[in-house]
């Protein structure tokens, strides 16, 4: 189902089907081993899951100024309720936001189980732990799927890094001024800026650059 699935959020869902499947199989060891790695496999999962959709709702936000002209985008009954709702919205953002587009492919490639990345440590003890108990059968079913599940992960990646970008400059809105307040030391300053000058928030920033950090630094202590 995943790789015939067009929308981010729902291909995300199906992907969690494939780490479930890694989790059990942990669990249905029974080993001090496989525990570990069932405890290790979650939180390491947890976090890289919850960095995948704060990331998609900063790409969200730093589109704001920017049409697309896809008609399949258009067409979208609930166009108001999400601002990155399919695959193809994504497409060329690395020209957008070079710095998002990284760190959104950090997260893609510890899912998919590239080393060093955290995935990659996450399925290596879940596999270690099985083959250990001798069960060989399912894992190279878990193999076999992870490999499946790589192909509509990097078909995201392809989109991102490698496609044209459907979007352009909303021209009009970028001249429009826009006014707000700054209180400093008590006192209400007026200030005016363009559209253009919006970025993310700090807590957005930082709460991606340090989850970022934790996926890809986990190398230098590879262990649970």
């Amino acid at each position: 189902m995943g790789l015939t699935q067009f929308r981010i959020k729902r291909l995300f869902a199906y992907s969690t089907i494939s780490h479930v499947g890694f989790i059990l199989l942990a669990l249905s060891i029974n080993s001090i081993e496989s525990i570990q790695a069932f405890i290790f496999y979650l939180m390491q999962y947890s976090i890289t899951n919850l960095n995948a959709f704060i990331i998609l709702i900063s790409i969200g936000f730093s589109l704001y100024y920017y049409t697309n002209n896809s008609d399949d985008y258009k067409e979208l009954s609930d166009i108001n309720n999400s601002p990155i709702q399919l695959v193809s919205q994504l497409k060329g953002f690395f020209y957008i936001n070079p710095v998002l587009a990284l760190s959104f492919a950090i997260t893609i490639f510890s899912f998919v189980g590239i080393p060093p990345l955290i995935g990659f440590f996450a399925k290596q003890m879940v596999l270690s732990a099985a083959l250990d108990s001798g069960y060989i059968f399912l894992t190279l079913v878990a193999i076999l799927t992870s490999v499946i599940s790589a192909v509509y992960y990097l078909n995201i990646i392809k989109e991102v890094f490698f496609d044209k970008s459907d979007y352009n400059l909303n021209f009009e809105n970028n001249e429009e001024n826009i006014y707000g307040n700054i209180i400093t030391s008590n006192t209400l300053k007026e200030r005016t800026f363009k559209i253009k000058n919006i970025v993310l928030s700090s807590s957005l920033t930082i709460t991606i650059s340090i989850l970022t950090l934790i996926i890809s630094l986990f190398i230098f202590i590879p262990n649970e």
